[in-house]
């Protein structure tokens, strides 16, 4: 048996990681400007981090939600006084896609209503609900295409309230800032007006903050640049380094119900041990501080190259070309070693390192990019195209 392979593969096996290089099978060292889809948060095989997960798993790995679980009651605490929603509960499920699946589902049982209105060009994973309010059909199967959902362009209030009063809409979704789409950034207005007509029409306000979440922008959350409140907030990626967790921030106002939602491995003892000690990391290494100062650092770098448009913030960066950027990232991954990623757009590359990225680092990198676009205009034989 062989794996069902449906993603494009890179052309390195990493075989080990520690902050914020990988090495491949032949001994080279990469530079890890991607994280794994900005999973990895608080650096490879960080040790605090490694400590607690084989701790936990040598004293107990797994128990059932049907009994008392005092480490993802720790970790709770831990997430409500970090990200300062310490009022809120937390759901925890396994992944992004669940997340979002359960915060619109609580939205549905809260108001009663059934449609959802999301933002053109965003992300929110591959489940069923999670995949119609992503505004991308060619991720959908015959089976999922039949979904109550009013797509809007970012920015349009007047479109908004119009989808709105009707009063049939049970929650609005937006991403913090949308990542698979190159890095684009809701205006403090737009998240205020969304905030404002979910309570004038009795609908609810989730934030996904699956990527850019836990950190990466130089906040907790990116919505709190706006000064903004939620109802239901969704969290993964970066929440676990690398562990597959992933959880819903609930809103007092939310009441639970037995029977109301359900999960089988989400938030196991395994799981909370390595998202406390993430939230214990980010914490004691001040690494939303470093994702500020050195996401800075990028981002003004980036704004000297000629003929691009950065956007972002902190360690989200989006960097977008004129041309595709395919051979790009494959000679800074060939010739220096340097992983990036890719967004839909084929002319970003998203940057999305481990928090912990130093600013020398930075540096390599920013060294690393001028050189290969010198190569890239200079060489004939190299199309960019």
């Amino acid at each position: 048996m062989i794996p069902f392979n449906v993603y494009p593969l890179q052309s390195i096996t990493p075989v080990k990681a520690l902050d914020c290089h990988v090495w491949d099978e032949k001994g080279n060292r990469y530079l890890d400007l991607y994280g794994g889809h900005a999973v990895i948060s608080i650096g490879h095989s960080q040790p605090e981090y490694c400590q607690a997960i084989a701790q936990q798993a040598s004293t107990m790995g797994f128990y059932s939600n049907s009994v008392q679980n005092p480490v993802q009651k720790a970790m709770a605490k831990k997430l409500g006084e970090l990200s300062g929603y310490d009022d809120y509960h937390l759901f925890m499920v396994n992944s992004g896609a669940e997340a979002v699946e359960n915060a619109i589902k609580l939205a549905s049982f809260q108001t009663g209503k059934q449609q959802v209105i999301s933002i053109t060009k965003g992300f929110h994973g591959r489940t069923s609900l999670a995949l119609g309010v992503t505004d991308n059909p060619k991720l959908s199967a015959p089976v999922n295409t039949v979904h109550d959902t009013i797509f809007i362009e970012m920015e349009d209030v007047s479109a908004l309230e119009k989808a709105l009063s009707t009063n049939e809409v049970a929650a609005v979704i937006i991403e913090g800032i949308q990542g698979i789409a190159g890095i684009y950034e809701p205006s403090t207005s737009f998240l205020k007006s969304i905030e404002q007509l979910c309570k004038k029409y009795d609908a609810l306000f989730i934030a996904d903050e699956i990527q850019s979440g836990y950190g990466r922008t130089g906040k907790f959350f990116a919505h709190q640049y706006a000064g903004v409140k939620p109802d239901l907030i969704t969290v993964a990626k970066g929440m676990g380094n690398g562990f597959p967790i992933g959880g819903v921030l609930i809103s007092p106002k939310i009441e639970p119900y037995f029977g109301m939602l359900g999960t089988t491995f989400g938030g196991t003892h395994l799981g909370c041990a390595a998202g406390l000690a993430v939230l214990n990391v980010l914490e004691s290494e001040n690494l939303m501080q470093n994702a500020t100062e050195v996401g800075n650092f990028l981002i003004k770098e980036l704004q000297t190259f000629e003929g691009v448009e950065v956007r972002g913030k902190g360690l989200m960066i989006g960097v977008e070309f004129n041309y595709p950027i395919k051979e790009l990232r494959k000679l800074l991954l060939e010739e220096h070693y340097i992983f990036t990623g890719v967004a839909s757009n084929p002319n970003t590359l998203r940057i999305l390192p481990p928090l912990s990225l130093r600013q020398e680092q930075a540096e390599c990198f920013i060294e690393a990019l001028k050189s290969v676009l010198i190569k890239i205009h200079q060489d004939e034989t190299v199309s960019i195209h």
